[in-house]
């Protein structure tokens, strides 16, 4: 959920410039079961605007006449939505509204910890019971550095608080390597999941970044002088060159990484074959390197057209990071979101 929060700081900076007030919702506690989980987040803006969703839709227009208070007196609150009677999900959210306006510093250093890829924590300091305060609020932790979002927080004690804390992994990265059709549709997909976006492309393609919808970058260099640096256990790397030395010598340049998920296209005997000049190149490979490699990239839900293979491989991948075997959830036992 990294990349909702990346994107309600964007939207409250902006409100700012427009001096505009911004309040944020945060679901932090739950009695039995709803759309959504606590930790997520949505931010309302003083001209209606929202950002961010914090169910499938029923809730939220309750929060926003919730949030007139908050925009009016500057204190926060915890409401209810009991999901019992109107939704059918059998269960009771706690939602903490309150002011977002960080220090001026903390939107220099979100951004720096972005960048660096880099966790970071948000801790939520509640009672539950509906009720108004300036004691709740929210703090993001930042390399041992806190940044209150509701300013009143500075001046109150917490000891006697609830706390929902919640650990904020780097944005989930993928980088397509390849810049033909089928990039531009798994790009779309990938992009609407919520994640970021790398397109690699060949310096002999005449390629622009506005050709793929979604994509933050589009870097246009070698396999010989790539930098997989960043790439790390939230990124996700698909090569789509449809050339198999441009494949292998990418996999030389990855071979030192160790990303979420590898995945190559063709069929299985296209990936052994791979891997097989790929150790000749790379004596001392990392034998755990290679279960990284997916190939054929995908799952097996009949999927034809290019957009039906992105879903495939997005799928895919959300999979095996969320260390889940596919299956209809009509066939699963008991709840459908562990317990954490």
């Amino acid at each position: 959920m990294t990349h909702e929060f990346k994107n309600i700081v964007k939207a409250a900076v902006e409100a700012k410039k427009r001096r505009l007030k911004s309040v944020l919702a945060s679901v932090v506690d739950l009695d039995g079961s709803s759309y959504r989980r606590p930790g997520v987040r949505m931010l309302i803006t003083e001209n209606g605007t929202l950002t961010g969703a914090v169910s499938g839709g029923c809730v939220e227009k309750e929060i926003v006449l919730q949030a007139e208070s908050v925009f009016k007196t500057g204190e926060a609150k915890i409401m209810t939505y009991d999901g019992r009677y109107r939704l059918g999900c059998e269960g009771v959210l706690y939602i903490l509204i309150e002011p977002f306006e960080p220090h001026v510093s903390f939107e220099s250093v979100f951004k720096t910890c972005l960048m660096l890829r880099k966790s970071f924590q948000l801790k939520s300091y509640y009672e539950k019971e509906v009720k108004m305060s300036k004691a709740f609020g929210t703090v993001v932790h930042i390399d041992n550095e806190l940044y209150p979002l509701n300013p009143h927080l500075e001046n109150q004690k917490l000891d006697n608080k609830s706390i929902f804390s919640q650990t904020m992994p780097p944005c989930f990265k993928l980088i397509i390597i390849g810049a033909e059709h089928d990039a531009v549709q798994l790009c779309k997909y990938a992009a609407l999941t919520g994640w970021e976006v790398i397109i690699v492309s060949n310096i002999k393609e005449a390629k622009s970044l506005k050709e793929f919808p979604g994509a933050e970058t589009l870097w246009t260099t070698t396999p010989e002088t790539v930098d997989f640096s960043l790439v790390d256990q939230q990124t996700a790397v698909v090569l789509m060159t449809h050339n198999f030395a441009y494949d292998l010598r990418y996999l030389v340049a990855l071979s030192k990484c160790h990303p979420n998920y590898i995945g190559v296209l063709g069929p299985a005997r296209r990936r052994e074959d791979l891997l097989s000049q790929l150790m000749t190149y790379c004596l001392e490979l990392d034998t755990e390197f290679l279960d990284l490699v997916h190939g054929p990239a995908g799952l097996n839900i009949g999927s034809e057209t290019p957009q039906e293979i992105a879903v495939s491989i997005v799928s895919e991948i959300l999979a095996i990071t969320r260390n889940k075997h596919p299956m209809s959830l009509s066939e699963k036992q008991g709840r459908i979101h562990q317990e954490k």
